[in-house]
């Protein structure tokens, strides 16, 4: 009898063991579901924070001449724009216009075209301005300020972030030859009807020394020195648009830029942009 109590309470105590045992183990087992779905709770309200944190393009543009003695500090400020991104939750896309008219006092801006004179006056007759001067920078083709004023310039950025956009996508052609593929969505839905679809050539860089005229002595730098500004289509409705962007070494040689950006008709407000930087080697 001694002996089968003593065997009864080792049972039981074996039995009072496991079951701790068990118990400790769902306690860990619950311990660990409830941290794996806390995780799951983190990681679910964090995804709208790393959407949300996504930044926008914005297309600043800045007119600006060689014979502007007011323009060096606008190149400045246009170039620091591009390098430190500082105005947060926007990608600023820049583009860097030469006007011609003031090639006539003394020096000629050798990155200068009438066709960007001309597309500052669009803009001119657009915001009702007296008449064009630089340096001018617009942003989105929704706001204008001196291109010297930085506090103007990010505020304007500041608001054009929050306005609808157009997806636009640039990447290398799939089929190896030396293109690249431009693709962009559709119009937002209850906005406008119809808009087109420019792409600028642009130089990355580029160095000046001025001989004449007001900067006489001068070394000016530069940021995506535009080359030309082509319309390449238009979009509508509800239908998106793809074409193939040929890379011409004469248009687009290494270390260049393509800006695609969809604007309304007369120099309107700019729904979207992107860059594609064109890598030293040439070929995208």
């Amino acid at each position: 009898m001694a002996a089968g109590g003593l065997r009864g309470r080792r049972r039981l105590g074996a039995c009072l063991q496991v079951r701790e045992n068990w118990n400790r183990s769902e306690g860990e087992i619950g311990m660990h579901t409830k941290k794996l779905w806390l995780g799951l709770g983190v990681a679910i309200l964090a995804a709208p924070t790393a959407m949300t944190a996504q930044r926008q393009p914005v297309l600043v543009e800045l007119f600006t001449s060689e014979g502007c003695s007011s323009c060096p500090p606008a190149d400045a400020l246009l170039e620091k724009l591009d390098r430190e991104q500082p105005v947060a939750s926007a990608q600023i896309i820049v583009l860097s216009e030469h006007v011609d008219y003031w090639n006539h006092e003394g020096w000629t801006d050798p990155f200068s075209s009438a066709a960007f004179t001309a597309r500052q006056e669009t803009y001119t007759r657009r915001f009702g301005l007296d008449g064009p001067y630089t340096p001018e920078m617009v942003v989105d083709g929704s706001a204008e300020c001196n291109g010297s004023d930085a506090r103007k310039a990010e505020s304007a950025i500041q608001r054009a972030i929050g306005e609808p956009k157009v997806g636009i996508r640039m990447r290398a052609a799939a089929s190896g030859e030396a293109a690249v593929t431009l693709e962009v969505d559709a119009l937002p839905e209850g906005t406008i009807h119809k808009a087109n679809i420019y792409v600028a050539h642009a130089a990355d860089r580029g160095t000046s020394e001025v001989l004449g005229g007001e900067n006489r002595g001068r070394k000016l730098d530069y940021i995506s020195i535009v080359r030309d500004i082509q319309q390449v289509g238009s979009i509508s409705g509800n239908a998106m648009f793809t074409k193939q962007l040929p890379i011409r070494a004469a248009k687009s040689p290494a270390g260049s830029r393509l800006i695609a950006f969809v604007q309304e008709a007369g120099n309107g407000r700019v729904w979207g942009a992107a860059m594609y930087a064109i890598p030293q080697g040439g070929k995208p």
